[in-house]
């Protein structure tokens, strides 16, 4: 496979682990990922839960527990890390300075238009910024916001189709139109990206639904720069999540991929499960909010408390969870190694080339 550049840094291997939380994608993956040649990736979601020191002080946890994920990676490995920011986190703004000054890698921004996301860099600042979008539109905005607004231009751009896992950026009856699928949204923001093509070159990342080698390679000859991947990383090892639930993914059938609507106020696809057919009956309405962590999140309406349902699913607890995942996870067999997973994608790439060039 072709290595990827951002900037300054070189990536041997295209791929960029995607971010998945809560606790999902910690220093445990993003490190063994990083290790053979890709982009390991942090999720910020939901840290402070998972890094409680003091009653009632989630934000302070939240930053502490960015600095501590931070740290083990590094002492894991050398690799390319990033931190992965969802723009409808309320404490937006405190994990991306937080990863600035840390020195991370890469920040991955999602989940909403990070427009003010080069506000965060100070002179000095070594931190490479990505934001995911879902259309050409979104690219534009955002290049045009960041340039005139902050005289930058983004790093790179993820574009995420609607194959994804987790929170997607289109409105349900867009998820199976054909005209909103990658490989139509694909080359629209490459053709965004080109337009600054004189004051920065802006490598354009491939994601969501990618499972395989012949994939990569299809995306890769379509004119992306590299492929973002989140599914074919939880049935790992190494995988920060609870083996319930990697086993979620391992027991899944393709009829269990489902479109929910999030409290975040995004349809999303997760895998089917008890909780998630609790929650369509209304027995799982929060009587309370206690962390406000998502800005657009309004508990007296919501069906259930995002925050403590991804945390408990990490945790094992799939009755008081679920899990999100891309359309094709249910193709996962066992539980590998992120080693292992490296070498059959790069096999699977083997094939496809040599398929082509005959």
């Amino acid at each position: 496979m072709k290595t990827l550049k951002i900037g300054n840094i070189e990536i041997k291997l295209p791929i960029i682990q995607g971010g998945m939380g809560v606790g999902i994608s910690l220093s445990g993956l993003a490190s063994a990922v990083a290790n053979e040649g890709g982009v390991g990736v942090i999720s910020c979601a939901g840290l402070g839960l998972l890094y409680k020191r003091t009653a009632g002080g989630f934000w302070e946890d939240c930053i502490w527990g960015l600095k501590e994920e931070l740290r083990k990676a590094r002492e894991k490995t050398k690799g390319a890390i990033g931190v992965n920011i969802m723009v409808a986190l309320t404490n937006f703004s405190d994990m991306a300075r937080t990863a600035i000054a840390e020195k991370v890698d890469f920040i991955f921004a999602g989940a909403g238009l990070p427009l003010d996301l080069p506000s965060h860099l100070k002179p000095g600042s070594i931190t490479k910024l990505v934001p995911i979008v879902s259309s050409s539109r979104a690219a534009h905005i955002i290049c045009e916001k960041w340039k005139n607004n902050y005289n930058y231009l983004p790093d790179a751009i993820v574009v995420e189709g609607p194959k994804a896992g987790g929170h997607l950026g289109f409105k349900r009856q867009q998820i199976s139109d054909d005209l909103f699928s990658l490989e139509h949204i694909l080359p629209e923001v490459i053709q965004v990206a080109g337009e600054y093509k004189e004051i920065k070159d802006i490598p354009v990342i491939a994601a969501g639904g990618i499972s395989s080698g012949k994939d990569i390679y299809r995306f890769l000859e379509m004119g992306a720069a590299g492929v973002q991947m989140g599914s074919i990383f939880v049935p790992t090892d190494e995988c920060d999540a609870a083996i319930e639930f990697k086993n979620t993914y391992i027991n899944a059938k393709e009829g269990d991929m489902k479109i929910i609507q999030s409290p975040v106020g995004m349809p999303g696809r997760a895998i089917d499960g008890e909780f998630i057919r609790k929650v369509e009956t209304g027995s799982e309405k929060p009587k309370s909010c206690p962390f406000h962590c998502i800005r657009t999140c309004d508990y007296t309406q919501s069906p259930y408390c995002i925050s403590q349902a991804l945390y408990q699913a990490s945790k094992g607890n799939m009755k008081k969870g679920y899990a999100f995942a891309g359309l094709n996870a249910h193709f996962a067999e066992k539980i590998n190694s992120v080693k292992e997973v490296i070498a059959r994608l790069k096999a699977d790439w083997a094939v496809e080339e040599n398929r082509v060039s005959l």
